[in-house]
């Protein structure tokens, strides 16, 4: 039986998203590094950058809290590489999903949203009757991503919410694809 490694990537990430917003800050550099559909191709860098990029204090909390919450419990579960790997590959794919939906392709996204809710993906797959609080509400780890995945695909039609919709579908696409991958090779 393996051991199971305590979260590392899970703060590591945590930790390079807040640098990257405090650096957002001071410098306008950052317009170089989001995610950009039209220019993507031409900055192949914007996949990657972008998800460590956030548009504001709300947005960074929120985007850690969850990273945090789901990932101390999935990376343990998977492994820290598995993790990482899962992570990158999840946030790249939700770029590729904002790319294919978004409805102007100069307009820029970013945030780990996508790699998020691979994380969250995976772990509906992989562990779906974990119980977690929704606003104090305790709620089968499966309910909630399916839930996630409800108001993502909702969001994806409901107009201009300024959220990148398209790049939470990706993500969690990849994730529940990847947890499927883990739970039949076991």
């Amino acid at each position: 039986m393996r051991r199971r490694e305590s979260p590392k990537w899970t703060f590591i990430f945590i930790g390079i998203c807040v640098v990257a917003f405090l650096l957002q800050q001071v410098t306008d550099l950052w317009v170089y590094l989001a995610f950009v559909p039209g220019l993507a191709l031409q900055f192949p860098w914007m996949f990657v950058t972008s998800i460590f990029l956030h548009a504001s204090p709300s947005h960074l909390f929120f985007n850690m809290l969850a990273l945090f919450f789901f990932g101390i419990y999935l990376e343990p579960m998977i492994g820290r590489t598995r993790f990482a790997v899962l992570f990158m590959a999840s946030g790249i794919v939700g770029n590729i999903g904002y790319m294919l939906t978004a409805p102007d392709p100069l307009t820029p996204a970013i945030g780990a949203s996508g790699a998020i809710y691979g994380v969250i993906g995976a772990l509906t797959v992989l562990a779906p009757l974990t119980i977690v609080f929704v606003s104090m509400i305790p709620l089968p780890m499966i309910i909630v991503g399916l839930g996630y995945a409800f108001l993502a695909y909702i969001g994806l039609f409901g107009g201009a919410s300024g959220i990148a919709e398209g790049a939470h579908l990706g993500g969690m696409a990849l994730g529940a694809a990847y947890g499927l991958y883990l739970r039949l090779r076991r």
